[in-house]
């Protein structure tokens, strides 16, 4: 009963969070290579920006190179692949131009990557590997969130204070479980367990690095276009780093 009235209790999140869900079942019955690259690619300019903020290193013109990352992920089938041209082309750039900034750089790490990786994922393993994803990393916020909140007493790590150690091994626990059997539509039970434990794991760190870089710039949030939630980078933190483990072992263990 705890644990429940735990995960409720804060009602502009419940409906921000529903609101989200309803979004994301319409768009993957709709199941369309289009939209999804659309949707992902407003999902990731917005967290693009976010990130600029963040580390500081707010530049329009990088802000448009991300724009012409996407549109080429649009033709290019390997997404991932981007992410090591778009190094490759801004080091060649720092070193053509010693005024750029390496800080500029940084939000084509993060949420580049993750980003890409996501849509990658999509297109190599088809929706039902975006439903596993979803499923680890939300249930891993759920059950972190309701476990802490009713039984977490141990600090977890100064990055994230309201983290408990007992919230952490309840929501990997709960991702686990609920991951492991949706991740039996693409892989056999032993690997969809592997999985899933692992990219709950790396979705809190994606969250704690996303809570460094707040504390750093020295915000609450990374934005407040989701009511309950703060900012795009707030909501999909744990994505980001879980596409990435989750694509890598797919391609590694299947």
């Amino acid at each position: 009963m705890g644990f429940l009235m735990a995960i409720f209790s804060d009602r502009e999140r419940v409906v921000t969070g529903l609101a989200l869900l309803a979004a994301v079942i319409i768009i993957g019955l709709i199941d369309n290579f289009f939209v999804m690259w659309a949707v992902f690619g407003a999902i990731y300019l917005l967290a693009f920006s976010e990130a600029q903020k963040l580390y500081g290193a707010v530049d329009n013109s990088v802000f448009k190179f991300a724009m012409g990352l996407w549109l080429l992920a649009l033709i290019y089938p390997y997404g991932d692949d981007l992410f090591v041209l778009a190094g490759i082309f801004y080091a060649s750039a720092v070193a053509y131009n010693p005024k750029l900034e390496w800080k500029n750089f940084l939000p084509f790490i993060y949420p580049t990557a993750g980003m890409l990786f996501i849509f990658t994922m999509y297109q190599e393993y088809g929706m039902m590997s975006m439903a596993w994803l979803l499923i680890v990393v939300a249930m891993t916020d759920v059950g972190a969130y309701g476990v802490g909140k009713s039984i977490g007493k141990t600090k977890f790590c100064q990055t994230s204070p309201n983290k408990t150690i007992e919230g952490v091994a309840g929501g990997i626990a709960v991702a686990t479980l609920s991951g492991m059997f949706v991740g039996l539509y693409v892989v056999d039970m032993f690997t969809a367990f592997v999985i899933s434990i692992a990219v709950s794991a790396a979705s809190i760190f994606g969250d704690l690095y996303e809570s460094s870089l707040k504390r750093e710039a020295g915000v609450k949030d990374s934005g407040d276009i989701l009511p309950g939630h703060g900012g795009i980078l707030d909501r999909i933190d744990g994505y980001l780093f879980g596409a990435v483990i989750m694509l890598v072992l797919l391609r590694g263990l299947v």
